[in-house]
């Protein structure tokens, strides 16, 4: 498949998955352009046609003819951009280490961005903060009266669709909590070394960086919390905006060689994230519009989410994909955090 030289995307600041693959192209040191705004309205003027689903970035690729397409959803783009250029990898060359790599890049898309929806739109403090700034944005010369206008309906646009990710004033307890957690073990880890899987940065250390980037940057209370119990982590996301003056050198690394603190978010992902996508993906292939489970104590109810469940089945993918020796691994590890289910 052919490449462009530039890349173009179109995004915006305030998404996690657009800072998310910016942070990646400056690393990889791939030629790229952003285009900041709104896809649709972007694509409409180039004339591309919008992509089935619209996610937030935006790439223009070329499709098998050279034609360019609209294409989204960062983890296949990253895995497509691994395939495309041949240099700084972020996908691990061991098998087993690439699907836990893959693991911890699902983990941070789709559970840390919990952490980040709830404390943007459930408190009024970090609402009226974002209600006020993501409009600008997208048109930093908004008239006043403009802004208010986007600021009340964007706002409530939000705060309305919190379901989405189980945000609610029975989960906001746990959400809380999980965050402080996965602080804990952030901090405790990057003491002994600077990126998640090793001394090189992975696919999994930028969707880190990309819900963080909110987290410890631009909401107001996630970042108290995050500047209170882990400057480590708040270090490690400033820097990790731009790694592309880091050194390459090809690590042999393995499942036995990660650090003691990924089994420990591994076994905070099995009290969190596993027992949700597997209720999740439950309540959709049982046609349940609505699910529940008990999470460590702490009650967790929410509406199912179709996207989520597609997650799962690609999880599972992969690990059919693993050879047997490879698959044994992977299994060990899991089962020795309590999150085998996720590939039974």
């Amino acid at each position: 498949m052919s490449k462009v030289d530039p890349l173009t995307l179109i995004g915006v600041a305030a998404s996690p998955y657009t800072r998310k693959m910016i942070a990646l192209l400056r690393y990889r040191r791939i030629p790229y352009r952003i285009i900041w705004g709104n896809p649709v309205d972007i694509l409409q003027e180039m004339e591309i046609a919008p992509p089935k689903v619209g996610l937030l970035p935006t790439f223009l690729l070329p499709d098998e003819l050279g034609n360019i397409q609209a294409v989204c959803d960062s983890t296949p783009i990253t895995r497509r951009l691994d395939k495309d250029y041949s240099d700084r990898e972020v996908i691990p060359s061991n098998p087993a280490l690439a699907f836990v790599d893959y693991l911890l890049e699902d983990f941070a898309d789709e559970w840390c961005t919990k952490f980040m929806f709830h404390y943007r739109w459930h408190f009024d403090e970090d609402a009226d903060n974002a209600g006020t700034i993501l409009p600008l944005g997208i048109n930093s010369s908004l008239k006043d009266d403009e802004l208010a206008f986007f600021k009340e309906h964007f706002a409530k646009r939000q705060i309305d669709r919190l379901w989405v990710v189980g945000s609610n004033n029975d989960t906001a307890e746990f959400i809380d909590k999980s965050y402080k957690n996965v602080l804990s073990i952030f901090e405790n880890h990057f003491k002994n070394q600077p990126f998640l899987l090793g001394n090189l940065p992975s696919s999994c250390d930028f969707a880190v960086y990309g819900q963080f980037t909110q987290l410890v940057g631009f909401d107001p209370t996630p970042r108290r919390i995050a500047h209170e119990i882990s400057p480590r982590t708040v270090a490690y996301v400033n820097t990790l905006d731009d790694r592309g003056g880091l050194d390459y050198v090809e690590e042999d690394i393995s499942l036995d060689s990660l650090c003691d603190s990924i089994h420990d978010l591994f076994k905070e992902l099995s009290i969190s994230y596993v027992p949700t996508m597997i209720e999740n993906h439950k309540a959709i292939g049982e046609g349940e519009k609505e699910w529940s489970v008990d999470l460590a104590g702490y009650p967790w109810k929410q509406k199912s989410f179709p996207y989520q469940a597609k997650c799962l089945d690609w999880i599972r993918d992969e690990f059919r994909d693993l050879d047997n020796k490879n698959q044994e691994k992977v299994l060990g590890f899991l089962t020795a955090t309590n999150c085998q289910s996720l590939v039974e």
